[in-house]
């Protein structure tokens, strides 16, 4: 039995009172956007048994007094309020409206209670905040959407946030990354309390990947949080990018800031989610990114414009945070180039070895015992549309989809 069936097995043996594991209540509120509400209503509310799936029970359930009105001006009723999450081995939240303010006291108690009687319980993007807000990602990993991440780490100091991962099990409690990656999450569940062949036909029926590889790496940006642009670590940010050009480490950076390392560090994780010296070297990989696609300088030059110490160094973390080697992400995307001369960025590039797979702490593990560090706050290609490819000798060239970027539960 793999972990995963030993964790929905043993979650279920959990279950009290009324609630059955088939049975799934999706919480929804007032102004949540209509693109996530509606992910877990159609893997979980449609019958798809003719094609193989194993049919859920949906119960729609108001989390505050209707009518709900989401994102266009839409009004939603919903045919069920809290009390009907009595009932409901898996609990979703899909959304929530905004990172700022707090969500009813009603729908967070109505969840804890729901955990305490085994339900697993699901923040799909936003929703993660509702979990947060609930107690019940204290202490454990999870994640959100990549622009949000830092947010949530800093409101929310318990939880172990990593905005690397598209989606992530902790057992009886998971979140998943923005938009799509709630496809992700809703599919993983499938297979866990299905198996393979389940989640295969119902990503079959979506038109949709069964498995995604890689992270959010590959769509997060130079961003920081607003929060941040009142802070006195901004100008310290704001130099920083102005001069990934220059060999500098986080002693300078800390240093600027008339702060110690320690402290700095703490100060600057608190801000962003992410360790210093990670953050750097995401920037200095996206600037590289940047220099591919636009310049013609070689591989070496772009090393020494981004502030690496050698090419060797740039190969190894860009590599690690893309999958690819610099030459091959160049490749690929001048072969993508519109005919028009228009840059367009490579949204997705090879997977030279599948990523690190199985239960949290062997990835942990592997993780501490690859060379270099692993950046939290990752580089972005904006634009494209993702391709699955691996590298050639001298090209991309297609090739099969790898596993996805997720964390599952020990």
């Amino acid at each position: 039995m793999s972990q995963d069936s030993a964790t929905a097995t043993e979650a279920a043996r959990k279950l009290t009172g009324r609630r059955r594991r088939e049975v799934v209540a999706v919480l929804l509120f007032s102004g949540g956007p209509i693109f996530e509400s509606s992910i877990p209503l159609s893997v979980f509310g449609i019958d798809r048994q003719d094609a193989g799936v194993p049919r859920y029970r949906l119960l729609v359930c108001g989390g505050e007094d209707g009518p709900l009105r989401t994102t266009g001006g839409l009004e939603l009723s919903t045919p069920y309020g809290l009390e009907a999450i009595s009932r409901a081995g898996t609990v979703v939240v899909p959304a929530w409206r905004s990172i700022t303010s707090p969500p009813p006291a009603e729908a967070l108690e109505a969840l804890r209670r729901a955990h305490e009687e085994g339900a697993r319980i699901v923040g799909l993007c936003t929703g993660a905040f509702v979990l947060a807000a609930a107690g019940l990602l204290d202490g454990r990993p999870a994640t959100t959407h990549w622009m949000y991440a830092p947010t949530l780490a800093k409101r929310y100091p318990s939880v172990h946030v990593d905005p690397r991962e598209l989606f992530v099990d902790d057992g009886d409690v998971l979140t998943s990354a923005g938009t799509a990656a709630g496809i992700d999450l809703c599919l993983h569940i499938v297979r866990t309390d299905h198996g393979t062949e389940a989640a295969g036909a119902l990503a079959r029926r979506l038109v949709v990947p069964p498995r995604r590889s890689g992270g959010q790496e590959r769509y997060l940006d130079r961003s920081l949080p607003e929060e941040i642009g009142s802070d006195p670590l901004a100008e310290v940010v704001a130099w920083a990018l102005e001069h990934l050009h220059e060999q500098f480490d986080v002693e300078t950076l800390a240093a600027r800031a008339y702060m110690s390392r320690r402290t700095f560090d703490r100060r600057f994780r608190s801000l962003t989610g992410s360790a210093p010296l990670q953050w750097l070297i995401t920037q200095r990989v996206l600037q590289a990114q940047r220099l591919l696609e636009t310049s013609d300088y070689s591989v070496d030059e772009v090393a020494g414009r981004c502030g690496f110490r050698s090419p060797v160094a740039l190969r190894g973390h860009f590599r690690r945070q893309l999958g690819s080697s610099p030459a091959a992400y160049r490749a690929a995307y001048r072969a993508r180039r519109p005919q028009g001369g228009a840059l367009e960025s490579v949204t997705t590039v090879i997977e030279t070895s599948a990523p690190v797979q199985g239960t949290a702490s062997s990835r942990r593990a592997a993780a501490a015992a690859s060379p270099g560090p692993t950046p939290v706050i990752a580089a972005a290609a904006s634009g494209g549309a993702a391709e699955h490819l691996r590298p050639g000798p001298e090209a991309y060239v297609p090739g099969r989809p790898t596993l996805p970027g997720q964390r599952s539960a020990p």
